[in-house]
């Protein structure tokens, strides 16, 4: 087909020249100027003073003492010398596609279509990332709405933060992430078609290479019951040892990291023995399985905020969860935040994760107050959703930091999150991979 069909012959020679040379030239690189009153470059590390961070194609290039104007006046620089600045925070359990809880996120996962889902999961992503969370760890996407999203924001069709997806969590048929729990018997065949449960080692492995081949980031396992799965048994173990090796041995064979659901402590203790790499809730503890947890060098995904979605949601509808969850949403409020404070206490990581789609998305800072309420001081929260998340999720070297080489993922506040760490839950502007998201 020949170019510029309309054009005169000479224009059309020109035209097609001009695009040759163009693709000869490199692009243009897009720089960025930052004057930030207080950077926290590296949490853990004191903050410095006013700072100048220079920005090019969505990557950090230098950060300098003192506010330095461009020799170029063409580049933008923008002002935030009366705000601190830090690393994009992460979030290392959300769930995107929902934000309703109980009884009607019950319903929503058969009367909306994955379409639907994929809108849902990209309106929360947005009011996630303009709250600050430039990384997000998305733990359950049964439909692959998010595989969707996460794809989009990668290549840069969409705005949102950055995603790490699990799939379809595993777990074994009446476990926590089975869908058909609460439904009619005869219903099962078709959850079944679209569930990942397994039952025994081979099974298992199968699960996880499924999720593999639908291209999850990371492998999400239930080891235990859940507060909101509709099952009367409790929230000890209810997988085999064999069964949640094999999760881990298959995940570790695709190089893929494993994140375990896990309530009572026969099932933390499970799950970190055969080496999951963290372990979200972890509410009931006992002797071993702090020991267990000291040994194995796992993270710990405290998921407090939980409790606040629980609050707000039956507050405004008694009837929003059925009576076998709302008792034990009941005895999750009750015992919240205890094995925050006693892990913390024995130096377990601590990497910050909010199950958000439980709690609700955008309110994803309400969890810095709840972790310093239980033993952590703004410093250590700050840090367990840097540069402890950014570790947990395998992206040392991509976030978590303010450094030269790494992604330009960055927030700023009014006040000093080091002495208030509410002051997170009022971000004024937020930069992902270099572009500008809030302001």
């Amino acid at each position: 087909m020949t170019l510029f069909p309309r054009f005169p012959r000479f224009l059309r020679m020109a035209a097609a020249g001009a695009l040759a040379l163009a693709a000869t030239l490199p692009a243009m690189a897009e720089t960025v100027v930052i004057h930030a009153g207080r950077v926290l470059d590296i949490p853990g590390n004191p903050p410095r003073g006013a700072t100048t961070i220079t920005i090019t194609d969505g990557r950090i290039v230098s950060l300098e003492s003192g506010y330095r104007n461009p020799s170029d006046r063409s580049v933008r620089v923008i002002n935030l010398r009366d705000r601190f600045v830090l690393p994009g925070l992460i979030d290392s359990h959300v769930h995107l596609t929902s934000d309703t809880g109980g009884i009607a996120a019950q319903l929503e996962g058969v009367t909306l279509s994955p379409a639907r889902q994929a809108f849902n999961a990209y309106e929360n992503g947005l009011k996630t990332l303009n709250a600050g969370f430039t990384t997000v760890r998305n733990l359950g996407d049964g439909d692959g709405a998010v595989f969707a999203l996460r794809d989009a924001v990668n290549a840069g069709q969409v705005m949102g933060p950055r995603i790490l997806d699990s799939g379809r969590s595993i777990s074994g048929t009446s476990g926590h992430t089975d869908p058909a729990l609460g439904f009619r018997e005869e219903l099962r065949p078709y959850f079944e078609e679209r569930s990942n449960t397994c039952n025994g080692a081979e099974e298992c492995r199968r699960a996880v290479r499924l999720q593999v081949s639908r291209g999850a980031d990371v492998i999400k396992m239930a080891t235990t019951g859940g507060v909101n799965s509709r099952i009367g048994a409790g929230l000890g173990k209810q997988m085999f040892e064999d069964e949640v090796r094999a999760i881990v041995e298959t995940a570790r064979l695709f190089d893929r990291r494993v994140a375990a659901h896990a309530h009572g402590a026969d099932g933390i203790r499970l799950a970190l023995e055969a080496g999951a790499d963290s372990i979200e809730h972890g509410t009931i503890l006992d002797p071993e399985t702090i020991d267990a947890f000291v040994a194995s060098g796992a993270y710990y995904v405290p998921t407090l905020s939980t409790v606040n979605g629980y609050i707000e949601r039956m507050a405004a509808n008694p009837g929003a969860y059925a009576p076998d969850v709302r008792a034990k949403i009941e005895w999750r409020i009750g015992i919240t935040g205890r094995s925050l404070e006693i892990l913390h206490a024995n130096g377990v990581k601590i990497a910050f994760g909010t199950d958000a789609g439980v709690s609700k998305h955008g309110r994803n800072a309400d969890e810095f107050e709840l972790l310093v309420r239980f033993g952590m001081t703004p410093e250590e929260a700050i840090m367990a959703a840097t540069v402890n998340a950014a570790d947990l999720l395998g992206l040392p070297d991509e976030v978590g930091t303010l450094e030269p080489g790494k992604s330009a993922d960055l927030i700023a506040v009014r006040g000093n999150p080091l002495e208030d760490v509410t002051v997170l839950k009022a971000v004024s502007f937020v930069m992902a991979r270099g572009q500008v998201a809030k302001e």
